[in-house]
């Protein structure tokens, strides 16, 4: 709107400087024409034009001054003024006053006053016209052109300039809200701020509403699914002492079905305690977070003799929930620890900004086909008829739930190799790395 307003606004000024400059020019040409008309005389002894005035101008009596005065009568005499010489201006028939641009003399552009008059005795009326050279008329109006657009541009730059301003100051409360939300995404906070103007804190204090709701109906169903999970211990270990005192021949079908049972339980236990959506959460140190686990995966691996590898490159820190993370990773090396025969390695790597785990053993391992049947549209790990099935299932479960990416190929040792992608990295310091070995 500056860009069109401003335009429009100093054309019109310059149109109505240019108009009131030129009729001010016109007039003081005008009182020059009636002084001139006022001293024009007929001699009717030798039917001459003649003046007898006096203009004080002494620019008309310099030859081509560009101040020049003419009279005219009907049968072609014509009285001049000394500066005209031998030139003549052109002749235009007009009652009344009025002016008009001509050329002048050498190329000189002249605003010219004209008008007839009826002087005694003639019967036929006079043409009298003044002309001055319009130089000064056009340097007045184009300095003012000048200065009213350099002031227009400077009113225009001045008002843009405060218009951001003002923009920049009314969003403000927008940008602390966007950055507010950034800080709740990556889990440096529980809440929104409602510091804000009215509209936008009642905005905030919905969202936090929402948030709140929200992280108490994921506490509750955790809660939930672990007090179901103590509850339904017990009956089932009662259920296998009871087994333990049928027949041998009754048994064994017994404790199949009550295998399967407590690995469906656990499995979508495991499933509805998992937090997921890793950005929710604030930043945990993943060695740290895992050296727990680790320690006692490491005693189980020595009363097996297994060698475990585990290496971690930099000082990684993620957004995922804790119990999250160890369960995904006591999944893999508890899976791997079964099938291993004398190794097994867990690496963690920065890449962007995304966490690389591999989880690889030197046990029997899977084919191509089955790796990529595995993981295929459909098909369901923890249906395999064997002891990794339900912990794999758990692992992919929890890589959906983060959006991650699994994949499962032949490791370099020979066995399995297991390697999950997370989009959980805050930021990869690789100034140092951490790994150990049991």
């Amino acid at each position: 709107m500056i860009g069109i307003a401003l335009p429009v606004a100093g054309l019109l000024l310059a149109h109505h400087f240019r108009t009131a400059a030129t009729e001010a020019f016109d007039e003081r040409l005008e009182a020059t024409l009636n002084v001139i008309i006022a001293g024009v005389a007929f001699d009717p002894m030798s039917e001459t034009l003649d003046y007898q005035g006096a203009l004080g101008e002494p620019r008309f009596d310099q030859v081509f001054s560009g101040w020049y005065w003419q009279v005219t009568d009907q049968r072609g005499h014509t009285t001049t003024s000394r500066s005209l010489w031998d030139q003549r201006l052109p002749v235009t028939d007009s009652e009344e006053a009025r002016g008009r641009s001509i050329a002048g003399p050498r190329g000189q552009t002249l605003r010219v006053m004209e008008r007839d008059i009826y002087l005694a005795p003639l019967e036929a009326p006079l043409h009298v016209s003044v002309a001055v050279q319009d130089d000064e008329l056009k340097r007045d109006i184009g300095e003012f052109q000048r200065l009213m657009w350099l002031g227009l541009l400077s009113l225009g730059a001045l008002l843009l300039a405060l218009l951001a301003l003002q923009v920049r100051w009314g969003l403000a409360p927008l940008r602390r809200m966007k950055a507010n939300l950034q800080e709740v995404e990556r889990g440096d906070a529980e809440q929104l701020d409602t510091d804000l103007p009215e509209e936008l804190a009642t905005l905030a204090a919905s969202m936090n509403a929402v948030l709140a709701r929200d992280q108490r109906l994921i506490e509750r169903g955790r809660h939930t699914a672990g007090n179901l999970a103590h509850a339904l211990k017990t009956p089932l270990s009662v259920m296998r002492l009871l087994v333990r005192q049928l027949p041998e021949a009754n048994r064994a079908a017994w404790e199949v079905e009550l295998s399967r049972v407590d690995d469906a339980v656990r499995h979508h236990l495991a499933r509805a305690s998992a937090a997921g959506e890793g950005v929710r959460f604030a930043p945990i140190d993943l060695h740290d977070t895992l050296a727990p686990l680790l320690n006692g995966l490491a005693r189980l691996a020595r009363r097996r003799e297994i060698t475990l590898d585990t290496a971690f490159e930099g000082s990684p820190r993620v957004h995922v929930d804790t119990q999250d993370i160890q369960e995904l990773v006591g999944n893999l090396l508890d899976n791997a620890l079964r099938w291993a025969r004398c190794e097994v390695t867990l690496r963690a790597q920065v890449m962007d900004r995304t966490l690389r785990l591999t989880v690889s053993d030197d046990g029997p391992g899977m084919s191509e086909q089955e790796c990529q049947a595995a993981i295929g549209r459909g098909h369901r790990l923890d249906e395999q008829r064997s002891q990794s099935g339900l912990g794999l299932a758990i692992v992919a479960d929890l890589v959906t739930l983060y959006r991650g990416k699994m994949r499962l190929e032949r490791a370099e040792v020979g066995g399995l190799a297991v390697i999950i992608d997370l989009p959980v990295i805050v930021r990869g310091e690789a100034t140092s790395s951490r790994g150990g070995r049991a």
